[in-house]
């Protein structure tokens, strides 16, 4: 049995040529969030819905008043297991005259009964295709996503533990127990200035709020991250520590301030804070004993 492509057909009373145009301008019919080329033959364009979906899209049919076909050159789905389920696809738009109105047919080629995602992907075809295509070509306004405004959101973790504000606050400022054993300077009070090394990694900060038992701010001031384009991508971003009191507990809540998700070491840097706040910095406040990273010891030599 053939699997069976997703399809959707409507006229309208417009001319071929007016169709095209609003096919050709998806912003006003899909997304407004779209970005890149969309009415030339090898133009190339991104979608993106929150992080739910995002899919770039390359033109490589262009028949003017006639036909237009999309390839799907790559795609990401949150909700899937196969990620990038519509990748290879291609959706494709024919223009053509049927009792003398103008018929626009669309065909999802590849989006099929047996993908997990084709009730979803077809329900939200027939929202954008047949109505909101269709009321941007008779009516000349369609009901594109709106385009989001993107908030960078800080690196944030909390940690709960049952010892007082005061062992809490000493362990954070006991770098060497947690985050890394090679650590040059000193963080006791506004002004001072500390290094801690992994290996050619540095990371050269200042305290610029010390509030005993409450609150601690670091300033990066100097990094090196050599595996990055940007080496200095940490460089006057803040490492702030709020410690107060949740049920009965103490908690520590840690933001990177300047930390997003669009900077390159974004997700590495942010699973190895997980790592050092929930794992060693909670182990030596817990326990006693952290997990930092420990200084490599070089063999003697005659």
């Amino acid at each position: 049995m053939k699997s069976q492509d997703f399809t959707t057909t409507f006229c309208v009373d417009n001319t071929p040529a007016e169709a095209f145009k609003a096919i050709t301008n998806p912003r006003a019919w899909w997304s407004e969030a779209i970005e890149g080329g969309t009415e030339n033959l090898n133009d190339e364009f991104t979608y993106h819905y929150k992080d739910v979906h995002n899919c770039r899209m390359k033109l490589i049919e262009v028949i003017p008043n006639k036909k237009v076909v999309w390839l799907v050159l790559d795609n990401y789905f949150s909700f899937t297991k196969d990620k990038t389920e519509w990748k290879g696809t291609s959706i494709v738009f024919d223009i053509s005259e049927k009792d003398n109105k103008t018929q626009i047919k669309f065909t999802h080629v590849g989006l099929v009964p047996e993908y997990e995602c084709y009730e979803i992907c077809s329900n939200a075809w027939g929202e954008f295709a047949a109505q909101s295509l269709r009321n941007l070509i008779m009516k000349g306004k369609g009901n594109p996503n709106k385009k989001e405004k993107i908030e960078k959101q800080d690196y944030k973790a909390t940690i709960i533990v049952t010892a007082p504000h005061k062992e809490a606050y000493n362990a954070i400022n006991n770098v060497r127990g947690w985050w890394s054993e090679d650590m040059e300077g000193s963080l006791q009070k506004p002004d001072d200035i500390f290094t801690v090394r992994f290996g050619e990694v540095y990371i050269t900060l200042k305290v610029t709020e010390a509030v005993p038992d409450k609150k601690i701010v670091w300033l990066v001031i100097d990094c090196n991250k050599p595996w990055l384009k940007n080496k200095k991508e940490w460089n006057d971003t803040e490492l702030i520590w709020e410690v107060s009191n949740k049920d009965n507990n103490t908690q520590i809540l840690f933001t990177h301030k300047g930390l997003v998700p669009d900077v390159e070491c974004y997700g590495v840097c942010s699973n190895a804070w997980g790592d050092y706040l929930k794992q060693s910095l909670w182990s030596l406040i817990t326990n006693g004993e952290g997990r930092p990273t420990k200084i490599k010891k070089t063999a003697k030599t005659n």
